[in-house]
């Protein structure tokens, strides 16, 4: 070996020292060079080591995959994943950029060769015959932009000319995160996740939906491997169908994980622990409602809507409920575009001016170049009340749902919970039934213990937790079909279905708290209502309903579809056709948003 070669070994074998201390990842065989030419060690295949420029570029990639290897989790990175191909790419530089500025606060030296590095590649960008935005990939000035604001880099003129034709757009879709992404970055699921949220929901994307419809096709045929080409292809044609072009949310985005996040595991833990005992006392309904009363409570169930039922299966009822979306689109996506719109404009005209701290306001900038001795001037966004909002869809999953009205419903709420989310409106979907017909395991119990009089509600509860406030609609995307399983829906309580509602969103932090019920008309259990009077489960209802509306913040209204609902809920509203259904919940919704309108 010459010294030449020596060298270069000798720098190849410090490289993976350094990735050894920085990752703290001492499994890293020491061998000879046989080893560099491993997949693990892709990066160390040196093509050229002459000048002081190569030294800096792979001083600074070993740099950067040493801060991969010790701060980035794949499991994380791939659970966040959006699905549109251009968003995929700036995803992958954002979580790129998140480690390296970590690994720049923890040491000056890795600060500065990723520095040099990036300082020097932005020198080697020659693009003189810019013309148009058009000239310019968004890849290209993205990577500008988080280098300009999360590392600190100083671009040159060049430079901040490409940047110059997307910042504009930049600024819009970010500069209300930034405060939580930098406050997030050492937190890589919340980093990540905004900013998958934040990147899907860029306007700049809308364009290219239409050039990546074929790759967006063979992703959906991938996901869903387990199921034939013709119910593939169908998915991903409702899929493309669904929105309009103003609003397109990449609804082939299905996270293929049945993750939560770790806090919504625990809050879903303690409210899986909470029986109907335990929610009527929470009430303080056991002195007023004494005649409300309950055979046992061993049987019942709360469960998560992707526990109830195998994988496949939850696939091809998520698949099913994109066939029935194609149908009704019209109906509701231009309602929803519409409620977004206007949460939206109202955001953006609601700011306080002239503060001494906030985001900068670029348009006060000229009176300090006219006088250097006038202060920055800065704005904030405005605490609008829908900002600070939580809405609770609970749907009656009784078996006088079956066909057109539980599928609209369960069209109505998808749909609604991704117009929300993008205006920062938390939404939950709730559903409830019965475990069985005839009362059960509950009725069995009662059989047994010699058939006391008038023991109360008689059948085993199911409460369904379709979508958990805190968890993104991308997660909870297919659990929504499972409304569609037909032997699901058996018997409706209402009464206990909305007071453990209540007690979920009641316990929340948001300012606001909304639930809205939708149900085709009365409480109906035969097991219950065969060995108590006539009215139990309707008195029962009316009592719980009365004490949210009477003793608590939370603003409860109510849809019955092709029944009057009004005795139940003062503020009810009656469809005679299931199709008005998305009409009237977003309407109602707009007009909850809006404080000069009233329910009607």
């Amino acid at each position: 070996m010459n010294k030449e070669d020596n060298s270069k070994e000798r720098f190849k074998q410090a490289l993976i020292s350094t990735i050894k201390v920085i990752s703290e990842d001492y499994k890293i065989e020491k061998d000879k060079s046989s080893n560099l030419n491993s997949k693990n060690y892709d990066f160390f295949e040196f093509d050229k080591l002459s000048s002081k420029e190569d030294y800096i570029k792979y001083r600074a990639e070993t740099d950067s995959e040493a801060l991969k290897r010790k701060f980035s989790n794949n499991y994380i990175y791939k659970k966040n994943l959006p699905k549109n191909s251009s968003c995929k790419l700036l995803y992958s530089l954002s979580e790129k950029i998140r480690y390296e500025v970590l690994g720049s606060k923890m040491l000056n030296g890795i600060s500065k060769n990723l520095k040099e590095n990036y300082s020097y590649n932005i020198l080697l960008k020659k693009k003189d015959q810019l013309k148009s935005k058009d000239d310019v990939k968004i890849e290209e000035a993205f990577e500008l932009y988080m280098l300009k604001n999360f590392l600190g880099i100083k671009l040159n003129s060049l430079s901040n000319k490409i940047l110059n034709y997307w910042e504009e757009d930049f600024k819009n879709s970010f500069s209300k995160h930034i405060e939580y992404l930098y406050k997030n970055i050492e937190n890589q699921d919340s980093y990540n996740s905004k900013f998958s949220e934040i990147l899907e929901n860029m306007e700049i994307f809308d364009s290219e939906n239409q050039e990546n419809e074929e790759q967006s096709q063979e992703d959906n045929k991938q996901d869903n491997n387990d199921s034939n080409k013709d119910e593939s292809n169908q998915s991903s044609n409702s899929d493309e169908n669904l929105e309009d072009n103003d609003s397109r949310e990449g609804i082939d985005g299905i996270d293929e994980k049945n993750e939560f996040r770790l806090d919504e595991q625990l809050v879903d833990a303690n409210a899986e622990n909470e029986n109907s005992e335990n929610i009527a006392q929470k009430l303080n309904l056991g002195a007023n409602d004494k005649d409300y009363k309950i055979f046992t409570t061993e049987f019942d169930e709360i469960a998560k809507a992707e526990l109830l039922e195998n994988q496949e299966e939850i696939q091809k009822l998520r698949k099913n409920l994109d066939q029935q979306l194609t149908n009704f689109q019209n109906l509701i996506t231009k309602l929803a575009n519409k409620l977004q719109r206007q949460l939206l404009a109202k955001q953006n005209r609601s700011w306080n001016f002239d503060l001494e701290e906030g985001l900068l306001d670029s348009s006060k900038l000229p009176r300090i170049i006219i006088d250097p001795f006038n202060s920055l001037s800065f704005k904030k966004e405005k605490d609008l009340e829908f900002k600070d909002t939580i809405v609770t869809l609970l749907i009656d999953n009784s078996g006088s749902m079956r066909g057109r009205p539980i599928t609209i419903a369960a069209i109505c709420a998808d749909i609604l919970s991704r117009t929300l989310e993008r205006c920062s409106v938390k939404v939950e979907i709730l559903g409830f039934t019965t475990k069985n017909w005839k009362g059960g395991k509950s009725r069995e119990e009662w059989n047994k213990k010699g058939k006391p009089k008038l023991p109360g509600r008689l059948n085993d509860l199911r409460h369904i937790i379709y979508k958990s406030a805190d968890t993104h609609w991308r997660q909870s995307k297919k659990n929504l079909g499972l409304m569609l399983k037909e032997g699901l829906l058996k018997e409706n309580i209402d009464g206990e279905a909305i007071t453990w509602a209540f007690n979920r969103i009641n316990k929340r932090k948001e300012e606001r708290k909304i639930l809205m019920v939708i149900s085709d008309g009365a409480p109906v259990d035969d097991s219950t209502l065969s060995v108590n009077s006539g009215d139990f489960l309707e008195k029962h209802l009316k009592k719980i309903v009365k004490f949210i509306e009477s003793n608590s913040k939370v603003e409860i209204l109510a849809i019955g579809i092709g029944h009057d609902v009004s005795r139940y809920y003062k503020k009810a509203i009656k469809i005679t056709d299931v199709q008005e259904l998305g009409d009237v919940m977003i309407s109602q919704l707009s007009g909850l948003f809006d404080n000069k309108k009233k329910f009607h």
